[in-house]
């Protein structure tokens, strides 16, 4: 471990950063670690509760989407049957929990830490970004039971899951974007984190999570993707991870562009609003 350590810390001195940046991301590592520690603290699952969750999403939309409503599904290298369905539903939940969960509590990280607003040399805007990454490493527990299932169905694991991070920057930084600005405005505005709701509800129906994107009419499908970054994430997402190719190259351009545009706008936003969260809380 000793030996991990002075190697990390030669890399460190390696990479143009300097100590005040190095020290915000410990500050920010050390926050997320208590942050995931303290919410299933006592219980006996512990960690395991996020999968849990998204399990038992999956079971409750396998059975109404693929069950009831009997929608079918192929995929290639993949068998057509109500696994395939559950699969291909569980890596667009996994994406899609880890954003709005990530958002709805960014949204009320200020508001939450008034004696950490009122301190001075306390970096605030590392505030939002403690739930964003929170949920995002919950999430992976969830993508391992995925990567292990896919295998055991297809007898195969995708080498394209090493172009993963290509969906996890882009989705990191609008899921970090949204929370920087909701959470500013919810230091005046208190019902945005009831508003965010209502509006994640609509999206939730408007982004192909539960139902394939060709299920979209055609003259709408294409407005989806190019205005959409969560479609266009969860259809690469899905493409890397159960089919083993990247077919949407222009899509995700477009989509990361959008959410680099966001993460600057919304952390433009907090930082302008920031001199007054004190005084409001």
């Amino acid at each position: 471990m000793k030996a991990v350590v002075r190697k990390a810390g030669r890399v460190r001195r390696l990479l143009p950063v300097n100590d005040l940046w190095w020290a915000k991301l410990d500050l920010l590592r050390t926050l997320v670690r208590r942050d995931l520690e303290a919410r299933y603290k006592g219980s006996v699952l512990g960690n395991l509760w996020p999968l849990v969750n998204q399990l038992s999403q999956l079971l409750i939309y396998t059975y109404v989407f693929s069950i009831v409503l009997k929608i079918k599904l192929t995929l290639k290298g993949l068998p057509e049957n109500n696994i395939t369905f559950g699969l291909w539903l569980f890596a667009g939940l996994l994406l899609w929990i880890a954003f709005t969960s990530g958002l709805t509590q960014a949204a009320g990280s200020v508001v939450g830490q008034p004696n950490l607003v009122k301190k001075v040399v306390f970096p605030l805007a590392l505030l939002p970004l403690v739930p964003v990454l929170s949920t995002f490493i919950e999430s992976t527990l969830g993508l391992m039971a995925l990567i292990l299932l896919v295998a055991l169905t297809s007898q195969t694991i995708h080498a394209t899951l090493w172009l993963l991070p290509l969906v996890w920057l882009p989705q990191l930084m609008l899921t970090a974007g949204l929370g920087y600005f909701t959470a500013a405005l919810t230091v005046f505005l208190r019902d945005i984190p009831q508003t965010l709701l209502v509006i994640l509800n609509f999206l939730f129906y408007l982004t192909p999570i539960v139902y394939p994107a060709k299920q979209i009419p055609e003259p709408w499908r294409g407005w989806v993707f190019w205005l959409n970054p969560v479609a266009t994430l969860a259809e690469v997402y899905r493409d890397l991870v159960l089919v083993g190719e990247m077919n949407h190259w222009a899509q995700w351009g477009v989509a990361s562009l959008i959410c680099l545009l966001i993460f600057l706008g919304g952390l433009g936003a907090y930082q302008r609003l920031r001199p007054a969260f004190a005084d409001v809380l």
